[in-house]
């Protein structure tokens, strides 16, 4: 069975991934607007309608923006943690409570949807809940991690019991410390709850390294704190170090923050 992935937005503009097979998918949070995920689609000769099913991993603007007119759209059922579920109904972006076709999940607690099964677990960040996803499909495992401030062991089973991760990238260290942000902010963006650097993450790809990887893809990338080529090289760089090249036995991409990435689609 062949996987399809997208990612058609991610930063704080906005975020949504999208993941699924020839017949059907699903969307990962809904950052980004239906006319702009229209238009990514229709570029991939992909219909709209077959999306079946929207997962948010936690209730900050940049991730549910759009989300009720993504259901109404496209009529779809919402799955989140109960905590996210109130969190988005609290959110001053949200017009009406959203309380129709939602589906509670548990963190680490499987769930089945079509051929999809699919975990979430914790991540920490200062949401009101926050969570990464896993989804297996046809011996194929993607796990998203995005969001969060560190990388902690519960995180870092999903991540490596993956063959694709998407990966929080999203500052570079003096780049943040040394940058226009107001000192409570960069605080936030650096703690263990805030979000993960370039070093962060390419010390977890070096340090937990698995044969198993087929693709990494950088998300979340700062606009004002990094710069995609730099989450590449310290990535690039760090693997180096372990004998790992990038491109050979391991394929590393940084997704745009207001771009739709190609489609990438896995046998």
């Amino acid at each position: 069975m062949t996987i399809q992935f997208i990612s058609l937005g991610s930063g704080s503009s906005g975020n949504s991934y999208y993941l699924g097979t020839p017949d059907y998918g699903i969307l990962i949070d809904a950052g980004i607007s239906f006319r702009q995920i229209r238009k990514a689609f229709k570029l991939h000769q992909i219909d709209t309608s077959k999306i079946v099913a929207l997962f948010i991993t936690h209730d900050h603007g940049d991730h549910i923006r759009h989300i009720e007119t993504l259901i109404d759209k496209l009529n779809i059922p919402v799955y989140c943690t109960a905590n996210v579920h109130s969190g988005i109904n609290k959110n001053r972006l949200i017009r009406q409570p959203i309380y129709q076709d939602v589906h509670h999940v548990e963190k680490e607690k499987a769930i089945q949807l079509r051929d999809f099964t699919i975990e979430a677990f914790e991540v920490p960040h200062d949401a009101t809940d926050n969570v990464g996803y896993c989804f297996e499909v046809d011996g194929k495992v993607f796990t998203i991690a995005t969001d969060l401030g560190e990388i902690t062991p519960t995180a870092a089973h999903y991540l490596e019991k993956a063959n694709y991760l998407i990966l929080e990238a999203n500052y570079e260290e003096e780049m943040l410390q040394m940058g226009s942000y107001p000192r409570f902010l960069k605080d936030r963006v650096a703690s263990r709850t805030g979000h993960l650097s370039n070093f962060a993450a390419a010390e977890f790809l070096s340090n937990h390294y698995q044969s198993k990887w087929k693709h990494v893809w950088l998300c979340h990338i700062s606009k004002d704190n990094n710069h995609p080529e730099l989450a590449y090289k310290t990535v690039e760089n760090r693997l180096k170090e372990i004998q790992i090249t990038v491109g050979k036995e391991l394929q590393v991409m940084v997704l745009k923050r207001t771009v739709a990435s190609d489609l990438y689609e896995f046998d």
